[in-house]
Order: structure tokens, then C-alpha cells, then sequence
């Protein structure tokens, strides 16, 4: 009875550290960092509105992207990083890569619900954000405090399902796999474990 418990608590974490691995804190805080100085503080003009457009573009362009990349370790312990490609992973400087099997990085459905679901809680974080709303969707101004209290559990239940119905093992830009683990061509590729 303990194993079984242990092996439910162990499935638990693996879904936690998957979610804190596909959430994209980085662009979020890049975005919350810069959000007040593009607005104005919210007191914006036109200049400033495109600009915040921009920057909510940008910071949901990289979410997305940070989903299609993945990395693995190869042979001489060195982390190479890449784009997921359908067919496999096209690295950006292993000089061996035409060696390598990458084919089992490839491109799967979970990637494009990932991105998805990760754009999906950088636009609930911006519509979250008085200074982004008083500039763009000045409209929302009055239901903002309602939003604050159902949006943050909705879009978090929601984007928490996900990641447990579509696991993800990529390692992409900026969570490396653990050194020593082998490169693919030498081992199970990370691919086939995620079953879509």
C-alpha cells in the first residue's frame, strides 16, 4: 500500500515540476518587468499602446516558440539545444548532429497545446494587469475585479489539466535534461515516453 501511495504522490510532482517547467514565468516577469515602463502606467498614448501590442505580441511569440524547442546531452557531456522539427530535433551548434538519430525529438500534437495553453496564461496575466487594461481594454476596467477573482483559478485549472493530460519531457531553453544523462542516439529517445 506505501509503493502505491509513493507512486501517486511521485505522479503528483512529476505534474507539478511539468507545470512549473511549462509555465512561462521568464517571459511573464520580462513582460510584467517592462508592461509599466511601455504603458506609462497605464496613462498611455498611441506610441504607447502599439508599443504595449508589440510587446504583448513579442512575449506571447516567445511562450509559444520556448514550447518547439527541446535540448539533449551528448556523448561529451555537452547540452546542445534545438528546434522540434516533424522530422526530430534540428540542433542550433552540435557539429555531430548529422550523426545523431534525433528523430524521436520530433514534432507532436502536446507541442502546439502547450504553446497554446501558455500564450493562453501570458494573455490572462496581461488582462490581469490594471496598466494593460487601462490602455488597451479600457472597457474592462469595471469588470477588472471580477476577473481577478475568477480568472486566476480558471485559467490555472484549466492550463493544470492540460499538462497532466499531455505530459511533456521536452527539455527546451532554459530547463536543461540532467548532465550525464546519454546522448539520444544512445539510449530511449525522450519522444517515445510521450505517447502522442
Amino acid at each position: 500500500m506505501a509503493s502505491k501511495s509513493q507512486t501517486v504522490g511521485d505522479k503528483i510532482f512529476e505534474s507539478v515540476g511539468d507545470l512549473i517547467k511549462l509555465l512561462p514565468s521568464g517571459t511573464v516577469f520580462a513582460y510584467q518587468f517592462l508592461n509599466p515602463l511601455v504603458t506609462n502606467h497605464g496613462r498611455c498614448n498611441r506610441f504607447e499602446k502599439l508599443l504595449d501590442v508589440v510587446l504583448l505580441i513579442a512575449c506571447g511569440l516567445s511562450c509559444a516558440f520556448s514550447c518547439f524547442t527541446d535540448s539533449y546531452v551528448a556523448a561529451d557531456g555537452r547540452v546542445y539545444y534545438g528546434i522540434v522539427t516533424p522530422k526530430g530535433l534540428h540542433p542550433f551548434s552540435d557539429p555531430d548532429a548529422a550523426q545523431r538519430d534525433l528523430s524521436g525529438y520530433r514534432l507532436r500534437p502536446a507541442d502546439f497545446v502547450h504553446a497554446a495553453v501558455s500564450v493562453a496564461v501570458l494573455a490572462t496575466v496581461a488582462v490581469l494587469d490594471s496598466y494593460t487594461v487601462t490602455c488597451l481594454f479600457p472597457g474592462l476596467v469595471a469588470a477588472q475585479p471580477m476577473l481577478v477573482k475568477v480568472l486566476p483559478a480558471a485559467v490555472g485549472a484549466v492550463a493544470s489539466g492540460v499538462f497532466v493530460a499531455f505530459p511533456n519531457k521536452r527539455h527546451g531553453i532554459g530547463y536543461p535534461p540532467e548532465t550525464g544523462v546519454p546522448a539520444p542516439a544512445e539510449k530511449t529517445l525522450l519522444g517515445e515516453e510521450e505517447g502522442i
